[in-house]
């Protein structure tokens, strides 16, 4: 394992946490609604869990020269709160929290990318399982936010009666 790559990886693998967590506190915080103010604040959380898991990566790479093997602590899982009808009702197809959701998407789409890209070429087999599992646990963000913006975009289409039947 060449040491200076890997803390390369885990310095962006940071700022790319980072970057979310602040993009779900902002949005936490301007949501009008209060069940996506949840969503968003939840995964705020859960992107600060991933800065503590890499940034203990780090530290430990750096004392030892070796990745520490973490315990596997999943998210909560609020996927059906999200996509029941409570959210829908409040959450406007074309309104703020939507193309929220929709800039979400991409970036946690980007960090399944990034994870999944390190898993496939890390060769030390404690650093592939890390970056496997963030993979997995930023699948499932992303699989939160596509059911939602489904949901909203057939709200939007069964309210403009956009279907042929």
């Amino acid at each position: 394992m060449d040491k200076s790559k890997a803390m390369e990886i885990l310095k962006g693998a940071i700022l790319l946490e980072m970057k979310g967590k602040a993009f779900y506190e902002h949005n936490a915080r301007e949501a009008t609604s209060a069940p996506i103010k949840k969503v968003f604040a939840t995964m705020s959380a859960e992107e600060d869990s991933h800065i503590d898991i890499l940034s203990r990566q780090m530290k430990s790479l750096g004392k030892s020269g070796q990745f520490e093997p973490v315990k596997h602590a999943k998210g909560e899982d609020f996927a059906e709160a999200v996509i029941s009808g409570e959210i829908r009702g409040k959450v406007a197809a074309a309104g703020y929290e939507a193309a929220a959701i929709s800039a979400a998407m991409a970036m946690e789409d980007r960090a399944v990318r990034f994870y999944s890209d390190r898993a496939t070429t890390a060769g030390d087999p404690v650093e592939k399982e890390i970056y496997q599992w963030l993979a997995d646990w930023e699948k499932t963000h992303l699989h939160l936010l596509a059911s939602l913006d489904r949901a909203l975009q057939e709200s939007v289409w069964n309210d403009n009666q956009f279907w042929p039947y």
